[in-house]
């Protein structure tokens, strides 16, 4: 049985996105922001990449380099 998710298939609002930027903003994994929202994960990639949101993670080295 497939999980319910309460807004999928439905319009952003402004407020939502606005709370995708803040997540994003704040190193939020998209996992949690999906569920935060109640949207699936490809729509929360999907409304990042339409709006120019990085989803990337700021606090990582991109190459685990140890000094």
């Amino acid at each position: 049985m497939a999980k319910y998710i309460r807004n999928a298939g439905k319009h952003w609002s402004a407020q939502e996105v606005r709370s995708l930027k803040n997540l994003a903003n704040q190193n939020t994994p998209t996992r949690v922001i999906g569920l935060k929202l109640g949207r699936p994960v490809a729509g929360v990639y999907a409304k990042a990449l339409e709006k120019s949101i990085s989803l990337a993670p700021t606090n990582q080295s991109p190459y685990n380099r140890r000094k």
